[in-house]
């Protein structure tokens, strides 16, 4: 059961409109195939009435109103007229798993609470109504109250509901508290179906949620993308993995290749960013950086294991930075259609070691750009260095530059004013070469782009366009820094004439 709509929207900061609750719902019942979705509190407010009846509507259409599930309270009525006005079938009523939860907040006895809590039910029914029963605060009943527990279930299990939910509502369980306690109910009441609600406190929700089913749990409670209150629920993308991996007994019909595109949608909803290295559904799960890694893969798939991408509809990526190594390039290589010789590949290897370095990302989308750079730089002798320079741009003073450069060995410095900074840097330049009687080409078009499709900020491209003698000519930089760019695309200018 997915309780996304529900608990999920107690996240801090989040809210689902309307239309964004039944577009979930729609995809979790039909793309993913939930069995079950919990998708409001009743009596919360006009926004969460319209939101379940607009689902509600949709529902009855298909079939699935049995499907769709709302949290209720022991409040006289109140709830089950809600939830009638808005067409919902199934309530999940909110009840104490717990004697300290009873006694401090309710102030009332164990005998006092069945008794409003079979009315409840009894009113449910009369509405045609069915009702499954929370026992809030259950894991702590069980450590610190478990004949009060014991109690409230011989009671329960005589009611006409359809499950009984367990949640450790304050994620306080480890693994072994899990088994246990379940094992213990799941043993005395072997006929009743019980589903267990698993928070994340202590980010063991996923190991509860294992041990929950090989104690005999009949249903599970999860969360696209872990949402919920503090530090969230068991998330349902993990938890789907884990079950079809280690628990072969245990049979669901969650469509693992659409929980990747639900869950960016949910982030996109929410605006609750997924952790990069979340698993499953994380940007960089399935993406290897260090070069040795690819180089596994490329024999024998020696660092891949059961979490295979395409499983979750994803691809395996190999990132390009300074851990890289040639054999994470050539895998870009190959899915561009690109090959190079063994020289330019360590050239090419080497230029993205050097980005890596200056902690820049490096994308797929850039790799050719940068051959393009690193061979372009082959084709001539670098007699002209730009040994070092200082951009100065700043409010009220006109840009400024001071550049050092080497030409056949001898160095020059000179300082100029600009428009901007690259035109400080040209107006410096002009200056040296005309003390050394020389002509530089003009510049008559200047761009500047970024790799199509590259989702980094790591390079930008400048292309110059020069003309010397009649005849125009290109030259291209390539660096994180626009301006940069244009003054490596500059030194290899001064290559090219210098030639």
């Amino acid at each position: 059961m997915d309780t996304t709509l529900r608990d999920g929207e107690q996240t801090s900061g989040v809210s689902f409109s309307a239309a964004e609750k039944l577009t979930i719902a729609q995809l979790l019942l039909e793309e993913l195939h939930i069995d079950r979705i919990e998708i409001a509190s009743a009596r919360v407010s006009e926004g969460e009435f319209q939101g379940v009846k607009g689902i509600m509507d949709w529902a009855a259409t298909k079939g699935y109103t049995d499907k769709i599930e709302v949290l209720s309270f022991v409040d006289g009525g109140i709830s089950i007229e809600w939830m009638k006005k808005a067409g919902a079938k199934v309530q999940n009523l909110l009840t104490k798993g717990s004697l300290n939860h009873l006694t401090h907040q309710l102030k009332k006895t164990p005998e006092q609470h069945f008794e409003e809590i079979a009315q409840a039910i009894e009113l449910a029914n009369q509405n045609g109504i069915a009702t499954n029963v929370y026992l809030e605060d259950w894991s702590n009943g069980m450590r610190n109250s478990p004949e009060y527990v014991f109690q409230y279930l011989d009671f329960i299990t005589q009611q006409p509901v359809k499950r009984i939910l367990l949640p450790d509502t304050l994620g306080v369980l480890i693994p072994s508290d899990t088994f246990e306690f379940i094992s213990k109910i799941t043993q005395k009441y072997p006929d009743i179906h019980f589903d267990f609600h698993a928070h994340n406190d202590y980010d063991l929700s996923v190991a509860n949620v294992m041990e929950a089913l090989k104690a005999g749990i009949s249903g599970l409670h999860v969360t696209v993308n872990g949402m919920g209150e503090r530090a969230g629920n068991a998330p349902l993308e993990s938890t789907v993995a884990v079950i079809n991996d280690f628990l072969p007994q245990v049979k669901i019909n969650v469509k693992e290749t659409s929980l990747y595109s639900v869950s960016k949608l949910v982030e996109t909803f929410t605006g609750y960013r997924i952790p990069a290295n979340k698993p499953i559904v994380g940007d960089n799960v399935f993406t290897q950086t260090a070069g040795i890694h690819a180089d596994g893969d490329n024999k024998n798939n020696l660092y891949f294991n059961d979490l295979l991408p395409e499983r979750f509809g994803r691809k395996r990526k190999y990132a390009l930075g300074k851990t890289s190594g040639k054999a994470n390039i050539e895998k870009n290589l190959q899915e561009l259609g690109l090959q190079l010789n063994a020289e330019d590949l360590k050239l090419v290897t080497q230029r993205i070691i050097e980005l890596g370095d200056k902690k820049e990302t490096v994308t797929k989308e850039d790799l050719p750009y940068i051959i393009s750079d690193v061979l372009d730089s082959q084709s001539y002798q670098e007699r002209v260095v730009v040994q070092s320079y200082v951009l100065v741009h700043a409010k009220g003073m006109r840009p400024s530059t001071t550049l050092c450069l080497k030409i056949d060995g001898e160095i020059i410095e000179e300082n100029a004013q600009g428009d901007g900074q690259f035109d400080a840097f040209m107006n410096a330049l002009n200056k040296i070469y005309k003390s050394k009687k020389m002509t530089l080409p003009k510049l008559i078009d200047y761009a500047v782009r970024i790799p199509p499709g590259s989702s980094s900020d790591a390079l930008c491209e400048t292309v110059i366009t020069w003309t010397a003698n009649g005849k125009e000519f290109k030259t291209r930089g390539l660096d994180s820094d626009q301006t940069v760019a244009a003054i490596v695309a500059t030194q290899k200018m001064l290559n090219v004439i210098t030639v």
